[in-house]
């Protein structure tokens, strides 16, 4: 009974009542537009250069969720838009300039570069556009090759991916959650059922056996436990604040901590390494060129041991990144020496912000290895499973289980926060 009370509690609070309502219309809104086709385009053509090219194309149908093996108005994606985020997440590096405009001019700055973002993916979406066309064209799934025609078919994909930006966006800001990663997430999670349906079928038919399905079942299970600890997992940095005296009043001289989690940057690095192993794909669709689609398909994560290997690296190379753009040791340190306080056995000012980089760096590498470990090996072990016969078809595992689990962990989180902001009990138990 108080568990049914404790679910209930965030329908109770009408501003969040109607978050999760937005949140659920926008991801409505996104599978339809998964399932509304692009004018001129044979959907039956393009369903035999998916059975050819299998391996590329369904890896990146699996993060559209399904809307490109229906060349659909969301296509591309949200990629785009990933694509350029990291472009001038870079920038933000070599060019201090973009730096100082997030970080000193506050709202307005990070408006400007959110516009320029926006920019720059419809630069992207063109381009991969008129990659994607030219490689259904080639596959005669385009009956009418006229240019007009030809051109309807990328201004609708670019169309389809800048809605599908700005609906994250708004998602972000008026619903619950990242919206872009719920946009992912949401395209993942609506082909589940379809998977689960044909796993069930092949066993009945015999062409699966029992022991990949239980492997496979094993491989997911062990695989939610681990992602679920690694993103909950904290270390606690205790800082202690001296007393200070105020007129009269005594303030201060408390004991608490600073929480640092082993994996800050979350399901971003993954996200950010899927978009750079797509990003040839989009380069080999211009031109006839054998080889760069073959390296194409060979760098993509279960095609091969390089793709592994390229997968793993860009994890933790991502992971590093990410964790150094979004904290910032110097800062926490300022901050904790303005307010008095300090570290126990630390000196406040540069040898707290040195221990604080000392730790990050540690925690980092840690879970960096963890994210890239979980992601890579369930691909790993579809060889041996696939040994005891058929095809596993159950495909969460991974880094689709990662996005998933990383994913629902940060929203319900975030619902967590709503629900005990206006006093209630939480619904996390």
């Amino acid at each position: 009974m108080m568990q049914v009370r404790s679910l209930s509690n965030p329908l109770r609070i009408p501003d969040l009542r109607r978050r999760l309502l937005f949140t659920a219309f926008m991801l409505v809104l996104y599978r339809l537009g998964a399932h509304l086709p692009v004018p001129g385009v044979d959907v039956r053509a393009l369903q035999q250069l998916f059975q050819q090219q299998g391996g590329l194309l369904s890896f990146y149908d699996l993060f559209v969720g399904g809307a490109l093996s229906n060349f659909a108005l969301f296509a591309l994606g949200v990629f785009p838009y990933i694509t350029a985020s990291i472009i001038f997440s870079l920038l933000n590096v070599v060019f201090p300039r973009l730096k100082e405009m997030a970080t000193e001019e506050g709202e307005a700055g990070r408006r400007k570069i959110g516009q320029y973002t926006r920019y720059l993916t419809v630069v992207l979406a063109i381009l991969q556009g008129i990659g994607q066309m030219y490689l259904i064209r080639s596959q005669n799934a385009i009956p009418d090759a006229r240019p007009l025609m030809l051109g309807t078919i990328v201004i609708t994909l670019v169309a389809g991916t800048m809605l599908l930006t700005w609906m994250g966006e708004i998602m972000t800001e008026y619903g619950v959650g990242n919206g872009v990663s719920l946009i992912i997430f949401g395209g993942i999670v609506a082909r589940l059922p379809d998977q689960i349906g044909r796993t069930i079928v092949l066993l009945r038919a015999g062409e699966l056996g029992p022991f990949p399905f239980l492997l496979d079942i094993a491989i997911v299970l062990a695989s939610i436990v681990t992602v679920v600890g690694v993103t909950q997992a904290t270390r606690k940095i205790p800082v202690q604040y001296a007393k200070r005296v105020v007129g009269r009043r005594v303030y201060g001289g408390q004991s608490t901590h600073l929480p640092m989690k082993l994996i800050q940057a979350g399901v971003i690095p993954i996200i950010f390494a899927i978009s750079v192993l797509q990003f040839p794909q989009t380069i080999a669709q211009f031109g006839q060129w054998p080889w760069l689609r073959q390296f194409a398909t060979l760098i993509l994560p279960g095609s091969s041991y390089l793709g592994d290997a390229l997968y793993f690296a860009l994890i933790i190379v991502f992971t590093y990144f990410y964790t150094a753009v979004s904290f910032d040791p110097n800062d926490v340190a300022n901050n904790i020496k303005k307010y008095g306080g300090f570290i126990p056995g630390i000196r406040p000012g540069r040898p707290t912000s040195e221990y604080l980089t000392r730790v990050t760096e540690r925690l980092t590498f840690v879970g960096a290895l963890v994210l890239g470990l979980i992601a890579v090996l369930p691909t790993l072990f579809r060889g041996p499973a696939a040994l005891g016969g058929g095809t596993i078809t159950f495909y969460l595992a991974g880094t689709s289980l990662l996005i998933v689990v990383g994913v629902a962990l940060e929203t319900m989180k975030q619902i967590e926060a709503y629900v005990l902001m206006r006093h209630y009990e939480g619904f996390m138990r």
